[in-house]
């Protein structure tokens, strides 16, 4: 089962010190239950750790920006060593016979060179690997 890209997120400051913003369209990929604004899941790194993460929507307004709280975002962040402009890269893998979500993954990543024009991006896990 080949893991689904939700999206990449690029983090400021601001999603360091506070809340992570999620693009909206990915919202269809985690079910919030009827007449909630949040929801818990857990999203599993490449060293296998799982995260619990709270994914929450605003509860007026036109659009519900869905955003992971900092309560749940800021030991990932922390664990991680995530500053701005690292990236997290979140996944998801669906049991296609049941249509269920199997598992959500989340990839922190740091741009370590630039090669013939593409940035060239490494799990944090593997930094060492690089002498970073």
């Amino acid at each position: 089962m080949e893991p689904v890209h939700l999206f990449t997120k690029k983090l400021k400051p601001t999603h360091i010190s506070h809340a992570l913003s999620f693009p909206t369209h990915v919202l269809e990929a985690f079910p919030i239950p009827e007449g909630a604004h949040m929801t818990n899941f857990e999203a599993v790194d490449p060293t296998d750790n799982a995260w619990r993460f709270c994914l929450s929507t605003r509860m007026t307004g036109a659009y519900p920006k869905p955003v992971l709280l900092r309560s749940s975002w800021h030991r990932f962040v922390e664990q991680k060593g995530l500053t701005p402009e690292d990236r997290v890269v979140f996944f998801i893998e669906r049991d296609e016979v049941n249509d269920m979500v199997r598992r959500y993954t989340v990839r922190a990543q740091r741009k370590v060179m630039t090669l013939m024009g593409q940035d060239v991006w490494v799990d944090v896990e593997d930094l060492p690997l690089y002498g970073l």
